[in-house]
């Protein structure tokens, strides 16, 4: 075959060829604008879990800050707490003890009374 002469199915394989080329290259161009879409997608939700990130932070710090307000607070009731239960136990025995007491000098009025 010279160079000459004219073969169809050469020039039809090359058609083919240059197709399957122009195929390529759109499909490789829509795989690049999907994936441009799907980073653009995934940058806006790692932007909202930095906002998110963020606040809650603020948050924590609020709170802890709150925390060690209430701190002396809790620490003040815990106190009272214990010197009530203090004050409770004094007055539960100094009850006891006048309770004996007056258990006591009934028993002896009534003794005196009716004269056991």
């Amino acid at each position: 075959m010279t160079p000459t002469e004219f073969d169809p199915r050469l020039h039809q394989q090359m058609g083919e060829v240059l197709a399957e080329v122009r195929n390529l290259r759109d499909a490789f161009r829509d795989s690049e604008i999907k994936s441009d879409r799907s980073r653009a997608s995934m940058h806006q939700r790692m932007d909202l879990l930095v906002d998110r990130v963020g606040k809650v932070e603020g948050s924590v710090a609020a709170v802890q800050e709150d925390i060690s307000e209430m701190r002396p607070v809790t620490d003040d009731v815990k106190r009272w707490k214990l010197m009530g239960l203090g004050a409770l136990g004094v007055i539960g025995v100094g009850g006891m003890a006048m309770g004996v007491t007056f258990a006591d000098a009934i028993r002896r009025v009534a003794m005196v009374i009716f004269g056991r």
